[in-house]
């Protein structure tokens, strides 16, 4: 069992910095989606003023979260082997 542990790489501790990070990519994706998804509001509505989530529909808000995390996830583990997080 030791081997396999040895093979696990280091999480990294949760800093403002770590956080400042996944929240430009979060930034960066949902620009992303703006500029890409041609219906945005197409599918459920998001509760409250639809204006807030930038028109965007139920799915296209979990879409481009989604897309922030993985590209935030790289970013973090990338900068993270390189020692600059």
């Amino acid at each position: 069992m030791n081997p396999l542990l040895a093979l696990v790489p280091a999480t990294v501790t949760w800093t403002p910095a770590v956080g400042m990070v996944m929240l430009a990519c979060n930034i960066a994706a949902i620009a992303i989606g703006k500029a890409t998804i041609q219906q945005p509001d197409v599918g459920p509505a998001m509760p409250g003023d639809a204006k807030f989530f930038g028109g965007f529909s139920a799915g296209a808000v979990l879409g481009t979260a989604s897309l922030g995390h993985v590209i935030g996830f790289g970013a973090i583990q990338g900068l993270a082997a390189q020692g600059l997080l």
